[in-house]
């Protein structure tokens, strides 16, 4: 099954270990691809990369004409979103909307910086790596809070249950 919510062993509570049946763990174990918050994670990290060169890989060729570089954009941010809907979908039911979203904001961030470095030669300083570290602890606070992760199917915000 895709995405793990529609599975009778996938835990209420999210991905972690200690809501698993020791059958869904012996099978994790056998293929760690098949949990659905890697898999969103997975998903995310390709699709930011793709819109990260989309949005910033032609500040080296300033000297193209405008429209040239926003058809090229949009070539390269069609991956883009090839790849964070199905990331959307997987982790919408073990995650709701807003942590998905804060998610995605600091993969987004974790990835620019890995490309400012390597395309543009922009070593992180001690401020972006703080930076960074409050980002991340920005998604952990998310993810810990009281919110019940919406059903799938379900259309009603996790706020109002």
């Amino acid at each position: 099954p895709r995405g793990g919510a529609e599975r009778e062993d996938f835990p209420p509570g999210g991905v972690t270990s200690l809501g698993w049946s020791p059958r869904a763990r012996l099978r994790l174990a056998a293929n760690p691809l098949d949990d659905a918050m890697l898999r969103t994670v997975l998903l995310l990290v390709a699709s930011n990369s793709f819109m990260t060169l989309a949005w910033y890989g032609h500040l080296k060729f300033r000297d193209k004409s405008l429209l040239v570089i926003v058809l090229a954009s949009w070539v390269i941010a069609l991956p883009e979103y090839a790849l964070q809907v199905p990331a959307n979908r997987i982790g919408y039911g073990f995650l709701t909307a807003t942590q998905l979203k804060i998610l995605q904001e600091a993969i987004s961030l974790a990835v620019f910086a890995v490309f400012a470095w390597l395309y543009f030669g922009e070593t992180p300083t001690w401020r972006t790596g703080l930076a960074m570290v409050l980002v991340f602890a920005a998604v952990a606070l998310a993810k810990s809070g009281p919110e019940k992760p919406a059903e799938v199917g379900d259309a009603e915000p996790a706020s109002q249950r």
